[in-house]
């Protein structure tokens, strides 16, 4: 390949790419310690000389800089001697191919979401999660403590831990954030659910009201639950992972098509008629 009169090669570009693989590897390993910060500040001071020297033919100054620079090269390993072992095990860690916990708006990942509830469960901590999907939950926050901060685990595991003030009430997680704490949900009066707990039928009178996936984590046995269209299921003890990376995955999608008036209307009017048939 020619571009103008110089040639570049398959072997130039692969060279290119590599340089520019390590370099960026170099960087991003560096961000936020000192090492990097010289290196970005000797490197920026580099180019500029050294594009300063070829411009007006500065053989001396020229010279210099790549002294410099050799000089820059050999006694960082001293002085900087830490951060490059951390950067070097970085790397040997594979760390830049860990999924990242959050995105760039502060949203949880599902993988976050799930590991978070997981560990509630092996803790024998009792929580109401609920997703916000197509209708608001706002009125529902409104009953609570808004928060509205990064999910983390250290975060859930604070507030669910009793007797702490907002362990008790349900969670609401909108567009992957921490939205609201201590919420009070409507109970269901499904007879069916006579059995369960008060998280458990709060879990499914929200989930008949709204489109809401809602996960539910009994204190007492750890055992973890989805409710979703007035229905409750349990997770089942094999693949729990999975299973539960799934609802959280659908729940964190994505906004769904908002129901029409029309349709909320006939929905609520057979769950009415349906309680009134079961008296």
């Amino acid at each position: 390949m020619n571009i103008g009169s110089i040639s570049v090669t398959v072997s130039d570009i692969i060279q290119i790419l590599f340089l520019y693989l390590v370099i960026y590897a170099i960087l991003r390993g560096a961000r936020g310690s000192r090492f990097g910060q010289v290196l970005m500040g000797v490197g920026v001071l580099a180019l500029v000389l050294g594009l300063f020297s070829y411009v007006l033919n500065f053989t001396v100054l020229s010279t210099i800089i790549k002294f410099l620079l050799a000089y820059f090269a050999f006694s960082s390993v001293v002085i900087f001697q830490p951060e490059i072992r951390r950067i070097l095990a970085t790397l040997g860690a594979f760390g830049y191919f860990d999924r990242p916990k959050h995105r760039a708006n502060g949203a949880a990942t599902p993988e976050l979401v799930t590991e978070t509830i997981l560990d509630l469960a092996s803790r024998r901590l009792g929580g109401l999660f609920a997703f916000e999907r197509g209708i608001s939950l706002r009125s529902y926050s409104e009953t609570g403590v808004m928060v509205d901060a990064i999910i983390t685990r250290e975060l859930i595991q604070t507030i669910l831990m009793p007797p702490l003030p907002l362990h008790d009430g349900g969670v609401i997680i909108r567009d992957g954030r921490l939205s609201a704490a201590h919420c009070i949900f409507p109970v269901s009066n499904n007879p069916n659910l006579t059995a369960h707990g008060m998280r458990h039928r709060a879990a499914v009178g929200l989930s008949e009201e709204t489109d809401a996936l809602l996960v539910v984590v009994s204190e007492e046995t750890g055992q973890i639950s989805f409710a979703h269209n007035g229905r409750l299921v349990k997770c089942p003890a094999e693949n729990v992972y999975n299973v539960l990376f799934r609802w959280v995955s659908t729940a964190m999608s994505g906004k769904p098509q908002r129901r029409t008036r029309l349709g909320q209307f006939l929905q609520w009017l057979a769950r009415k008629f349906n309680k009134q048939g079961g008296k």
